[in-house]
């Protein structure tokens, strides 16, 4: 019985449909969800770091990207907040008990973390299609979910 379903969603369209097919499987399972949302540099819609620019840090210039990167990082985290409260919001009102948390990491490993500290019963998460250095991540997922004993679904979308 899937009583604890973790939802790993990122902010791309596509989580919306693993949170639909989540939510249907909590309601048929009478369950209750946690959404996990994994604040990373490696989202594809994070800012992007504005890196080494300049050896005087002290440059106006220099600055003025830090300051501008970290507006942008605070952007994109309240953006992910309010898609993960909005959700949690509407599983509620379906009458599936659903908490949220955000979190700073890896997203391989954090939601490996949290699914084990949580323990949750499965994991419901998405794969967008690609390849190589993911696919080896989502593998590593899956290997070390297996070492917890915990089920995982994915749900796959063709990238364009």
């Amino acid at each position: 019985m899937a009583n604890k379903i973790l939802v790993a969603l990122d902010s791309s369209d596509f989580a919306r449909r693993v949170f639909d097919r989540a939510l249907f499987l909590a309601k048929a399972s009478n369950g209750k969800m946690m959404l996990l949302h994994v604040l990373s540099p490696e989202a594809e819609d994070s800012p992007v770091s504005p890196g080494i620019i300049s050896m005087d840090v002290n440059s106006l210039a220099t600055a003025e990207l830090i300051r501008n990167y970290h507006q942008q990082w605070e952007a994109f985290e309240q953006k992910c907040l309010d898609l993960l409260r909005s959700l949690t919001e509407e599983a509620t009102a379906a009458g599936v008990p659903t908490e949220f948390t955000q979190t700073p990491g890896s997203p391989g490993r954090s939601i490996c973390n949290f699914a084990k500290s949580w323990e949750a019963d499965i994991l419901v998460m998405g794969r967008r299609g690609r390849s190589g250095l993911s696919e080896l991540i989502t593998l590593g997922i899956v290997v070390i979910m297996s070492s917890i004993m915990l089920s995982v679904l994915f749900f796959w979308s063709k990238v364009e």
